[in-house]
């Protein structure tokens, strides 16, 4: 008689098998959520830094603030940047902690300075 199947050994050895792939993968795709947060923050930095040139190249002044968004997390109903980012700010991943002072998704704080036009 032919039996077909697999052994304990083989059952066992699928399963470490596997073990050891989602021991490599799971700390990988964590690193990949926080590169992208770090990636979109980044890219969000580099359209209002673009905007605020933007906006002094048809005023000959630098934008008096970002928005006009309230000291709180950036929704729909409280956009931030809307001054300087035309399709009409950012509304999620960002807050706002002061009239001048934003944090992004990677807990990066930055600065507006409208003196200057710097945002760092």
């Amino acid at each position: 008689m032919n039996k077909r199947g697999f052994t304990l050994i083989e059952l066992i050895m699928i399963i470490v098998i596997l073990g050891i792939l989602a021991a490599v993968a799971i700390p990988k795709y964590y690193d990949l959520q926080s590169d992208a947060k770090t990636a979109a923050e980044k890219g969000v930095v580099g359209g209002v830094r673009s905007g605020i040139h933007t906006y002094f190249a048809q005023n000959k002044a630098y934008p008096a603030s970002l928005d006009s968004a309230s000291s709180a997390v950036c929704s729909s109903a409280n956009a931030c940047f809307t001054t300087v980012l035309s399709q009409g700010g950012v509304t999620s991943d960002w807050t706002k902690a002061s009239a001048t002072t934003y944090t992004g998704p990677a807990n990066t704080t930055y600065t507006y300075a409208s003196a200057t036009g710097a945002f760092n």
